[in-house]
Formats: C-alpha cells, sequence, structure tokens
C-alpha cells in the first residue's frame, strides 16, 4: 500500500529512532549499573580495611564467627585455603523479617592476625535497594525512551506537515489543472528555496503546454473551416457535372466514388473538428438530462435507418438514467451509440437499449466475433471492413465521457452479441 512521503518517513524515522535510543537506553543501563556495583564494592572495600585495622586493636572480635549487627562474621582457615586476592560476588541470604532470601553483595578477604594465624573476613550488604534503584532507574529509562519517541515523531511531524504544505499546494494546483481551461496563477512566496524554483519550474511548463496547446487548437480549428468551403464546392460542382454532362456509365460510377470520397472526408473533418472542441472544453454547460426521453427521442428520429436495416430495437427501461450533463454532448454520445448498433447491426438483426438507474446497455447483433477491446475506442479504429466509416464515433464517446469524471464506456461480447455499457458516477 503506498504511502505519502510524510508518513513514509516517519515510518522509518520511528524504526531508526527505536533502534539507536535502545542502544544507548541499553549502554546507559550498564553504565549507571556498574557505577552502582563499583560504589558498593568501593563501600566493602573500606569496611574491610576498617575491619582488620579493628581486629588488631580487640581481639575479641576473632570470635565473631556469625553476621551479626555489623554483618560481618571472621572464620580461621587453613594456608590451603589461605588467598591472597580479594573476592567480590553476590549471594543470596535469607531475612527473618521477610521470610524470604533478599540479594546481597559479599567481600571475602583473607589476612593473618596478630597470633600469626589465617583468618578469612567475609563482609555482606544488603543490595535490595540497589536492586530498587536499577528497577527505578529501568522504569524511568522506559518512560522516556517512550516519551522521547513520541515527541521526536510529533515535532517531526508538525515540522514535516508545516514543511511540506507548499509541496501538497504545488500538487493540488498540478491536479486541478486541465488543457484549455483557464488557470489562475497566484503568486506564491515559499520559504523553502527547492520548492520555490519548483513551483517557477511548473509555472513555466504550464505556459509553454498552453501556448502550444493554444496553437495545435488554432491550427485544427482553422484548418478544419478552412477545409470544409472548397470540399463543399467540389461536391456540388460534381453534382452539376452529372447533371448536366450525362456521363457515360463508367464515368458515373467513378465520379460517385469520388463524391462519396469527399462526403467522406467532410465527415472526417467534422468528426475532428468535434474532438477538438470537446477537448478544449467548450461543452462546459450543464443541465439536468433526461436519458430515457432522449433516447425514445432519438430512436424515432433514426426511424428511418433503422428501418432501412430491418433493426428490431427494443428499449428496455428498469429505471430512470437521470444526470446533469451537456444537452448537446448527451445528444452526441447517444446518437453515435445508436448509429454505431444499428450501422453495424446484422439486416433484420436486434439492438436491445437497457436503462438502468446508473447505466444504459446498448445490445446488438452484428459480426459473430469480438472486437478488439483494448483498440475499440482508439481513433481511426474501424469495425469490420467499413470504408465509408471515419473510426471516429467510439473514440468521441470516449472523449464525451473523459470531461465526467467517475463516467466509463465497456464493451464486452456474451452470446454472440455486442454490448456497449455507459456507467454514470453514483456519488
Amino acid at each position: 500500500m503506498k504511502v505519502s512521503l510524510k508518513y513514509y518517513t516517519i515510518k522509518y524515522l520511528i524504526m531508526i529512532l527505536l533502534v539507536i535510543i535502545a542502544v544507548w537506553a541499553g549502554l546507559f543501563y550498564a553504565y549507571i549499573l556498574d557505577e552502582v556495583h563499583d560504589n558498593v564494592d568501593d563501600g566493602l572495600k573500606d569496611r574491610k580495611i576498617q575491619i582488620i585495622k579493628a581486629v588488631y586493636l580487640n581481639p575479641e572480635l576473632l570470635k565473631n564467627n556469625d553476621f551479626g549487627f555489623n554483618e560481618f562474621k571472621i572464620m580461621p582457615i587453613t594456608a590451603g585455603e589461605y588467598k591472597n586476592r580479594s573476592r567480590l560476588y553476590n549471594k543470596m541470604y535469607y531475612m527473618e523479617y521477610d521470610d524470604k532470601d533478599q540479594p546481597y553483595r559479599v567481600l571475602e578477604a583473607d589476612f593473618i592476625d596478630q597470633y600469626k594465624n589465617r583468618q578469612r573476613l567475609v563482609i555482606r550488604t544488603s543490595t535490595v535497594e540497589e536492586d530498587e534503584l536499577i528497577y527505578d532507574l529501568t522504569t524511568a529509562l522506559i518512560v522516556l525512551y517512550i516519551l522521547l519517541v513520541i515527541s521526536i515523531v510529533a515535532v517531526n511531524g508538525y515540522l514535516l506537515n508545516k514543511a511540506m504544505r507548499p509541496f501538497y499546494l504545488i500538487l493540488d494546483k498540478l491536479k486541478k489543472y486541465q488543457f484549455g481551461i483557464p488557470f489562475s496563477q497566484e503568486d506564491q512566496n515559499y520559504s523553502i528555496k527547492e520548492f520555490e524554483e519548483l513551483n517557477v519550474e511548473i509555472n513555466e511548463m504550464i505556459d509553454r503546454n498552453e501556448l502550444v496547446f493554444y496553437q495545435q487548437k488554432q491550427f485544427i480549428e482553422n484548418a478544419s473551416h478552412e477545409l470544409q468551403t472548397p470540399l463543399a464546392i467540389v461536391i456540388n460542382k460534381i453534382d452539376l457535372l452529372i447533371q448536366n454532362e450525362n456521363p457515360d456509365k463508367k464515368s458515373l460510377t467513378f465520379l460517385t466514388e469520388v463524391k462519396n470520397d469527399l462526403r467522406r472526408m467532410v465527415g472526417l473533418n467534422k468528426s475532428l473538428l468535434m474532438l477538438s472542441n470537446i477537448e478544449n472544453s467548450q461543452f462546459n454547460t450543464t443541465s439536468h438530462v433526461d436519458f430515457n426521453k432522449m433516447i425514445d427521442i432519438l430512436v424515432q428520429n433514426y426511424e428511418d435507418f433503422i428501418a432501412f436495416k430491418k433493426v428490431e430495437v427494443n428499449i428496455i427501461e428498469k429505471g430512470h438514467f437521470q444526470a446533469d450533463f451537456n444537452q448537446d454532448l448527451a445528444d452526441i454520445l447517444l446518437s453515435n451509440l445508436l448509429k454505431n448498433a444499428v450501422k453495424y447491426n446484422n439486416q433484420e438483426g436486434t439492438l436491445n437499449i437497457i436503462i438502468e438507474n446508473d447505466r444504459i446497455t446498448f445490445q446488438n447483433s452484428g459480426t459473430p466475433a469480438s472486437l478488439d477491446e483494448s483498440r475499440i475506442f482508439n481513433r481511426f479504429y474501424k469495425q469490420g471492413s467499413d470504408h465509408g466509416s471515419t473510426g471516429l464515433g467510439l473514440s468521441i464517446i470516449r472523449t464525451i465521457i473523459k470531461q465526467y469524471p467517475g463516467w466509463d464506456i465497456l464493451y464486452k461480447f456474451e452470446d454472440s452479441m455486442h454490448y456497449f455499457i455507459l456507467i454514470k458516477n453514483m456519488r
């Protein structure tokens, strides 16, 4: 799943912070624990020196063979047991007050008393307070760890959100931009140099694209309008030639073919001009359109064409298809769908127009094979071997649909029937 740049950055920042702070907390914990042990051990070593001095001054202390109030005992040892170095270790001792074992830090040191006897001094000190200190320290570290991560993420999220605000403004501007639609380029002062440069470059790119788009638009419109007149003149001259000169059969056939090609050129020219106008958003006005009613009217208007093909047309109303749409575009859209379904139908074929609340389906018989779904709505793609077609009818339909977000036109082939399905946005 894709995420925004802000959350992408925060996600990896959290992961890195968790590792770094965890390592830091571990090292800090080990360091403090070592310092605690050092302090306890230094205290035990100091007590060892004080007790040995006291033994030399008071020999009665040599009889202190059990841990008492002073938490030390002295035991005689053999020469083989004697060791020159002090030993420090942890050990559990039973505590009557708590009725359970408690941890102690223990120091063992061997020495020779004033009577030349070898003695072992064992000193212990409770580490319960040390354990509580370690517990408190661990708790504090965990709380600090959590608060630190939350604080860093919150501050970083706030700063990222503030820093990325110009980027989202630029992105929103690009989303709203469309060719040929007036676009207000308000002056924006960005405190971040890179965003300022990005905004300037995008504005310049939009200006360049608009200029090229306007030039192409003007060329197509001018070329189309200029071609209309000479084409009409040539067609009229051919009609006059056929009427006045009484040509032979061969010449008449030739002139008729030329006239048909010219008419096809006229239709092609008009279709290209219409595509240009639609893409240039020259049909912006919308109104409430009743598609059910419009289909009834169109079927009546094309009654002669339908009768010529002997196509049985069935209008099946399962719902009411209504929408805010440009009236002219709706007429072009439905006319092209109807003409396409009749024109490429079989002689004495069937056309079912199924109307629902959110879709209109044109189901017609025709060629027994499916058309190329990936190319059927492309410009100049022709169905079958009809040389009189401009190949722009379905392309015009797709271009109209693109003007309305959420709408779509689909094609499928099932049970030897061709389906053209118009789907509207239900929001």
